[in-house]
């Protein structure tokens, strides 16, 4: 009797130990964003902050990426909770386009936020003579990554310019910073970012050396034929000797979670994000642009029950 009593409290005790482990055990949020030197991921680490003392027991890492494309993939796989990417790579993933770097549909995608826009920034160093898209033929370029959100949106805007890869002199497939110090060292003529404005890089070859802002034409924009392509305008002064406005195209950046991830967890890393906007704007200046009334609109993929769930409460669904 001794001996079933004892044992039946050895019981109860481990299952109170379970169910505590279970209400302790931490909520992991992986934040995926870019390159150092790009946007996303100053702010995602200011987003990951938020998280730390904003969401009880959550344990929150950043992780530096290729961005757009690379992340997509990890949040399909489960290996994040939250990520940037451009718009039109979250529309190609979605639907599974392979030539976009996407072996099949990634059906458990979810949005949380659109957020600001990604400017295409193509510059050059003055001394090569690049000031229009025709005048890179023959040059040496780079356009980031392969097939990630950067390469892609190069791709569509040359082919829109009537311009391939194979005009270029050379073209190399290299992140911001690495395709900045190119430049300096004069091993490149030119480099096509897609990034918010003031961005570290471009920011830090202004600095050193007389550079070229390359316009992308309003026809031209029109004809890549994809809506999430729009007419923008990098304003004067944005960088150092930056004169005049450059015509471009912005394409918006959506903020991606998963399925996986608990409604309460999606809920509470929206309403933090739009609690805490002018944190997120003195991380990087692009987020300024963050605007709640738009961020649940036009998006390509479903958005989150839990994300969903504070735009309803807000009123901005």
């Amino acid at each position: 009797m001794q001996l079933t009593k004892k044992l039946g409290l050895f019981a109860a005790a481990a299952a109170l130990t379970a169910s505590t482990a279970v209400l302790a055990a931490p909520t992991f949020i992986n934040v995926l964003t870019g390159g150092t030197s790009g946007v996303y991921y100053p702010i995602g680490v200011a987003l990951s902050q938020l998280y730390t003392t904003g969401i009880e027991g959550s344990k929150t890492s950043v992780q530096a990426t290729k961005a757009s494309v690379e992340n997509l993939n990890l949040l399909q796989a489960g290996r994040g909770e939250l990520a940037f990417a451009l718009g039109d790579s979250v529309a190609d993933a979605w639907n599974g386009v392979e030539d976009a770097g996407f072996k099949a549909p990634l059906k458990k995608l979810r949005a949380i936020a659109g957020t600001y826009p990604n400017y295409i920034q193509i510059v050059a160093n003055a001394d090569s003579g690049i000031k229009t898209l025709a005048d890179l033929k023959g040059k040496r370029i780079s356009v980031g990554a392969p097939k990630s959100g950067t390469e892609l949106n190069a791709r569509a805007i040359f082919a829109a310019a009537g311009l391939t890869y194979k005009d270029m002199a050379a073209v190399e497939f290299l992140p911001y910073a690495e395709s900045v110090e190119l430049i300096k060292n004069r091993q490149l003529d030119a480099t096509l970012q897609s990034s918010g404005l003031g961005m570290a890089a471009i920011r830090d070859l202004a600095s050193t050396m007389k550079i070229n802002f390359v316009s992308i034409p309003a026809d031209v924009t029109a004809k890549i034929g994809n809506a999430a392509y729009q007419p923008a305008t990098i304003p004067a002064g944005t960088y150092d000797g930056q004169d005049a406005d450059v015509p471009t195209v912005a394409i918006t950046n959506i903020l991606v979670s998963h399925e996986g991830v608990s409604d309460e967890v999606a809920y509470q890393m929206t309403k933090l994000m739009f609690d805490n906007l002018d944190r997120l704007g003195n991380a990087h200046s692009a987020a300024k642009d963050i605007k709640l009334e738009s961020a649940a609109k036009n998006l390509p993929i479903p958005l989150h029950p839990g994300a969903e769930r504070y735009y309803k409460e807000v009123g901005a669904l």
